[in-house]
């Protein structure tokens, strides 16, 4: 009943996921998603585990794991968050079990044994010290011997004054030092229980905090266990899975762990061991589902182990254990960004044996027999998982919870235990390189990217490449991209409990889903992402900023057909420079989309759109637009660069802004034919090929020349600008401006002839020698003079340029002579070369 309310509960939450997804433009296989509940993923999930053991790295053993006691159950490292925590702090006299051996041990001949002398160790889990069996030193370590008047103390010399200041010391007399290496096989006394704890050598000792001397419990650490494994410690837990001590532990049997440090607080009083104690706020591990305190405890799990030798069907002497070989498959992997490498090298270097096994009812099944009174697999352990998963595949998980073990096991079966666990959930997820990848056809192992948050370096990112690794010998994917998480204005972590929280789903229905995409295109994710409503405004000002240039775009596509467009050679110097321009833009775009740098390439389109386009191009198009007859070449010129233009932002954008990327395809001229309807998609598209460069000798000037004429324009617009605030003028057709500059520019402005003043939209516009420049010039660059006066014509009522020969045309006496050409059905219309 319980796995059935969990399916129930899982479907509904896919559900809500699948649909916030696609209303945010996440393109998906959404009618046929991999759902590790499915009963043919738990299948490939069991099987996965099969091939781990028959390589050799499936081991079973009794070490500690953080284990919640809310959920009952073993804690992988990502399921563990770290949080302050206040606990009770004790320093602590082992008694030193024969003085004259400490004596000998530091060179004296008698130390005295009223009080006993004793090793202090400090520690913030008293709880833990039931189950101590050694005191662990540094060997390099000097440790002296003090005098304190209430009996002689052990401690590092390097924190000594610390700790005799903390005890309220009477006497601080040094008595002698030796290394921590002398002081290796000294037998304590336990504090309150009736049995000895040796004094052992580890090198994790630190001059951090304490006093030099670490309580060792190999049932409560993995440094801890580490040591009694390599000094044949009992590793003895005295919990049981509540976090209740068991009937056996003297003094504290039936006490839950949370409440038992005033217990063992008082037997350290009534014994003389308790040097002081005091509250102490450190960071401390917490269930991250339950947000309460985990311990560590060893209980019997089933690990895949990092070290061990590889002694399956396909292992051998001379394969490298799973760590090595994990080392080595993170230089096959590019990492994005690239600090991710160290980041994953320095926790699989550093990591224990991975627990897969957990105590719950609702998981992938440990399909697995062990003997009763050995513990060890059934020697037909793979050929017994690949029957379950066969049925667990025509049934569901509930398949292996029904089965008799006789149906496998015959009359064996009473001499085996049928495991009770199930697999770790990160082992689930990592196996998605054989359930998933090695089953859908339209995918690939490795894959070509592994994407997820920054925290997953030591969840989905490691399960699935330490399973891969002892799975098929390599990495699961070629590439693997981190971002950070969404922080608000101040850099604080959003949390309900806050109130800071911005909703995905309440940004899409205010501002859309395109708005949120652009802010998460524009922000580096390589660091924390930063939003509040101020960011996402600008983000939207933004939007409609390249959401306007296209509609531009568009507008003046309006009755252009492909087949219309011109060649580059027949284009308009001006028309050509923006295709020059846009291919520079596309090869920009296309590099930043190989580095995944989505904040570049926000960046430089909106620039495009902004500057080149809205700035420039277009504002100086319009004439033409608007002026010339509909069939005319400069016309045409600039709808087929624009045309061209289109389609490029359009593919630039759909990764981005991929709704309005697909709606700005779907309105070009000519795609919905081709496309057959319905069927026009942007994202099936590859890039655009028809953006062509300037770097042809034909060029009428040069993408360097134009570059430069952009530069002189500028310069000019600051000066109109400055006439227009001060109402000398209306806008700049009401102006005229004249250039006075040294050859190399005047070469360059010549070359547009008599259409430099549509460059700068000024009613006329021309070019002189800087020798020629009159006083009411004004020095706008080096080398440069502009001298800007007001047009004294009448201005046409129809191109609104101020021009003498307004009235010339008899048959149009409000416009000029150019606008009467473009009117007039037998006129030869306008001509342009650049502009």
């Amino acid at each position: 009943a319980f796995r059935k309310a969990c399916r129930a509960y899982a479907r509904e939450q896919v559900a809500h996921q699948r649909d916030d997804f696609i209303r945010l433009g996440v393109l998906g296989d959404w009618d046929n998603p991999y759902l590790s509940m499915d009963s043919r993923i738990e299948a490939d999930i069991l099987r996965t585990l099969g091939r781990i053991i028959a390589n050799g790295h499936f081991v079973r053993g009794a070490r500690p794991v953080h284990w919640c006691l809310e959920c009952e159950s073993a804690l992988a490292e990502a399921e563990v968050e770290y949080r302050p925590r206040t606990s009770t702090a004790v320093d602590v006299r082992f008694a030193v079990a024969d003085p004259a051996a400490l004596a000998r041990r530091f060179g004296l001949k008698d130390i005295g044994d009223k009080p006993p002398p004793a090793v202090a160790i400090w520690t913030t889990t008293p709880w833990t010290l039931p189950a101590n069996r050694a005191v662990a030193v540094h060997p390099a370590f000097d440790y002296v011997l003090v005098d304190t008047g209430a009996g002689a103390l052990v401690l590092a010399e390097a924190l000594a004054g610390d700790c005799l200041e903390r005890y309220g010391a009477k006497r601080r007399r040094v008595l002698a030092k030796c290394a921590g290496s002398a002081l290796e096989g000294l037998c304590l006394r336990h504090p309150f229980y009736n049995r000895e704890s040796p004094v052992v050598l580890a090198d994790y000792v630190t001059l951090d905090a304490g006093t030099g001397a670490v309580h060792t419990a190999p049932a409560h650490g993995e440094d801890d266990y580490r040591t009694g494994r390599a000094h044949n410690l009992e590793v003895d837990d005295p919990l049981d899975g509540r976090g209740v001590f068991r009937d056996s532990v003297e003094r504290l049997a039936g006490v839950h762990v949370r409440k038992a440090d005033p217990e063992i607080v008082r037997a350290l009083e009534e014994g003389g061991a308790l040097l002081q104690k005091a509250a102490h706020e450190h960071s401390y591990p917490h269930c991250w589902r339950h947000k309460t305190p985990v311990v560590f405890r060893a209980t019997p799990q089933w690990f895949i182990s990092m070290d061990g030798a590889v002694n399956g069907p396909g292992g051998g002497s001379d394969r490298p254990s799973l760590r090595a070989a994990a080392l080595t498959a993170c230089d096959d992997v590019r990492w994005v960004p690239d600090w991710g490498a160290e980041r994953t090298r320095g926790m699989i270097g550093e990591r224990p044996d991975w627990c897969v096994s957990r105590q719950r009812n609702w998981g992938v099944p440990i399909a697995v027999f062990t003997r009763r009174d050995t513990g060890e697999l059934h020697p037909d352990t793979v050929e017994h998982i690949e029957a379950v998963a066969a049925r667990i595949e025509r049934g569901g998980i509930e398949a292996w919870f029904d089965l008799d073990p006789r149906e496998l096991l015959g009359d064996d079966a009473a001499l085996y235990r049928k495991a009770a666990d199930v697999l770790d959930v990160w082992f689930d997820s990592g196996a998605t390189h054989a359930c998933v990848l090695d089953r859908h056809e339209a995918l690939r192992t490795p894959a070509d990217l592994y994407l997820e948050g920054s925290d997953q370096h030591r969840g989905w990112f490691q399960s699935s490449l330490l399973s891969s690794v002892a799975y098929r010998g390599a990495a699961p994917y070629r590439a693997v991209m981190t971002h950070g998480f969404a922080v608000d204005a101040e850099g604080q972590k959003m949390s309900k409990s806050r109130g800071n929280v911005v909703a995905p789903q309440k940004v899409i229905g205010t501002l859309g889903a395109d708005v949120l995409r652009l802010w998460i295109a524009a922000t580096d994710f390589s660091r924390e992402m930063v939003v509040s409503e101020e960011i996402l405004k600008r983000a939207s000002d933004a939007y409609r900023r390249i959401r306007n240039t296209a509609r531009y775009l568009l507008a003046n596509l309006d009755g252009f057909v492909p087949e219309q467009r011109l060649a580059p050679g027949e284009m308009l110097s001006l028309d050509r420079w923006a295709l020059d321009c846009a291919a520079r833009v596309q090869d920009d775009v296309r590099r930043a989309y190989d580095n995944y740098a989505f904040h570049r390439i926000y960046q430089r389109i909106h620039n495009f759109c902004v500057v080149d386009m809205g700035g420039f191009y277009l504002d100086v198009i319009k004439d033409r637009l608007y002026t010339m007859r509909a069939d005319s070449r400069g016309r045409r010129s600039a709808q087929t660069a624009m045309f061209h233009i289109a389609h490029a932002l359009a593919r630039w954008l759909a990764p981005i802004v991929s709704f309005t990327a697909d709606e700005i395809y779907r309105a070009i001229p000519g795609v919905a034919s081709e496309a057959q309807g319905d069927d026009a998609t942007v994202f099936t598209c590859e890039w655009w090929r028809e953006l062509t460069r300037l770097n042809d000798p034909g060029s009428a000037l040069s993408a360097d020349e134009w570059a430069r004429v952009l530069e002189l324009k500028r310069m000019a617009d600051k000066r109109l600008e400055a006439l227009r605030r001060a109402g000398t003028i209306g806008s700049a057709l009401d102006a005229e401006l004249t250039f006075f500059c040294g050859r190399g520019d005047r070469d360059v402005l010549s070359k547009l002839d008599g259409e430099l003043r549509f460059v700068l939209i000024t009613s006329a516009a021309d070019v002189q020698d800087e020798n020629a420049r009159t006083a009411d010039a004004e020095n706008v660059a080096d080398g440069v003079w502009a001298r800007v006066s007001v047009s004294g014509h009448d201005k046409c009522e129809r191109c609104w340029h101020r021009r003498a020969d307004i009235g010339a045309d008899r048959q149009f006496p409000g416009v000029c002579a150019r606008c009467a050409d473009n009117l007039r059905a037998d006129g030869a219309g306008e001509e342009r070369f650049h502009a």
